[in-house]
């Protein structure tokens, strides 16, 4: 009878970047994930929601991106008549593409060493 095969392990690595302002975090994996949020949504709390994450968790996050850069990442609009919105600002855009290109270099910096050590892993649980 055959001996049934089983599935490689599913190893996986990922660095998580988080960029520092005095005391302050930034940028990190959450926020970056918020902002992604709010350029899709339109809304910090349409974000929020998407996110799982209360609206006033998500208000302070994006105060602190804010006050850490030098221009604001998202320029928002209280409700109203037009019920808000949260847009992305020019720096809000590219704080995000280097963040991620920040993330990308460093997989493939670390791929090398990722290589050795995943044979020196044991069996996966989760297969």
């Amino acid at each position: 009878m055959p001996r049934e095969e089983r599935p490689a392990p599913k190893n996986d690595v990922r660095p998580r970047i988080r960029v520092y302002h005095g005391e302050e975090i930034a940028l990190g994996p959450g926020k970056v994930d918020l902002l992604e949020a709010i350029e899709s949504a339109g809304t910090l709390a349409e974000a929020a929601r998407r996110l799982g994450m209360s609206y006033m968790r998500a208000w302070k996050l994006l105060q602190t991106m804010n006050a850490c850069f030098r221009e604001p990442l998202v320029d928002t609009a209280r409700g109203g008549s037009e019920h808000g919105h949260a847009n992305l600002t020019e720096t809000g855009r590219a704080a995000l593409t280097l963040y991620r290109r920040m993330e990308e270099e460093s997989r493939r910096a670390i791929e090398p060493a990722w290589r050795e050590l995943v044979e020196r892993l044991g069996e996966s649980e989760t297969g």
